[in-house]
């Protein structure tokens, strides 16, 4: 396929199954394929929350809580293009960790998959310079996600930054966001947002804000405690406030609703969307902004929780039932 590609790669265990690669049996099915360079070792930076961190104890086959297998990289890359031209799959996803050949290997394994597919992909990844922006796009990655993760820039430096003893600065996320825009253009540049960190939905709801002004596209996630990370004894978020964390930002990405039409407590927390009663129904029960935000095609199953829940974010429109739990989380 080509000479340079790495000869493994990580793959989620249910990317595995749908590229019929392992037997498993799915709660829901991903509709994107997500894979994960292959190193042997931890990632350099340390973020508190990431089994792959550099000081983390966690097993080297976990991202969040999802496990991933290591399989042959062309029988993979063979398999997604099979299943982008059967529509099993929309997209793929590439998660990069952090070490001295990464951007060799990612850039290996874009070109590998856009020489037999055209299937779109996006990368997500800590580029560090234009220089590897640049690289990506020139390789075929469609998108480019560069994680924030924090919302605030003293949560950053605890969790990913500097007391956290990672390599990565608040300043210079967005500066690399902002690099990463002028290369591959409004709408096509991610981040991650983690709720749950210490923040307050204030403060949430106006960084995604600043990233939706910039024409950067923010994706949530709900905080998962994982064994042998520095965060592992941190619970995840109330539902409720994650619910109107989810409900503020699909106003906001859908342009129905500003931070400064909201209104929010002395403690930060959301009183009003800014949108009238009549106007925010209807977008509740469609369930929309409570199903997994991020790419095209990424709905992330159980990337956050157990398949018996509670679910943070749907894989799947949420069923009547499920909608009817989500108006009485966001009281």
């Amino acid at each position: 396929m080509t000479q340079n590609i790495p000869v493994q790669i990580r793959v989620s265990v249910g990317t595995a199954a749908v590229l019929g690669l392992q037997k498993t049996k799915l709660g829901a099915i991903p509709t994107t394929a997500y894979l994960m360079t292959y190193y042997h070792g931890k990632c350099v930076g340390n973020c508190g929350f990431c089994p792959q961190a550099r000081l983390s104890n966690s097993k080297t086959n976990l991202l969040s809580r999802v496990i991933w297998p290591t399989l042959p990289t062309e029988a993979v890359l063979v398999s997604i293009a099979s299943a982008f031209s059967e529509r099993k799959i929309g997209r793929v996803c590439i998660q990069a960790l952090n070490y001295p050949d990464a951007f060799v290997d990612l850039r290996a394994v874009i070109k590998g998959i856009k020489r037999i597919s055209a299937v779109p992909v996006s990368v997500s990844c800590q580029p560090l310079n234009r220089e590897n922006i640049v690289l990506l796009k020139e390789a075929g990655a469609n998108t480019l996600g560069i994680a924030l993760d924090g919302v605030t820039e003293e949560i950053f430096a605890k969790v990913k930054g500097e007391v956290a003893g990672g390599c990565y600065r608040w300043q210079r996320q967005f500066q690399l966001l902002e690099e990463a825009l002028s290369v591959f253009g409004n709408s096509n540049v991610s981040t991650h947002i983690i709720i749950g960190l210490g923040e307050s939905e204030r403060q949430a709801v106006e960084v995604i804000q600043r990233c939706v002004d910039m024409g950067v596209m923010p994706a949530l996630f709900a905080f998962t405690p994982v064994r042998g990370t520095a965060l592992e004894k941190k619970a995840p978020p109330q539902l409720a406030v994650y619910r109107r964390v989810q409900l503020a930002r699909h106003l906001i990405v859908f342009c129905k609703a500003k931070t400064s039409d909201m209104t929010f407590d002395g403690k930060g927390r959301i009183q009003s969307f800014g949108v009238t009663s009549q106007n925010l129904v209807p977008i509740i029960e469609s369930g929309l902004p409570f199903q997994t935000s991020g790419c095209p095609d990424c709905n992330r199953p159980y990337y956050n929780e157990k398949p018996s829940g509670p679910i943070y974010n749907y894989p799947i429109q949420p069923k009547k039932e499920e909608i009817e739990k989500i108006k009485k989380q966001l009281t």
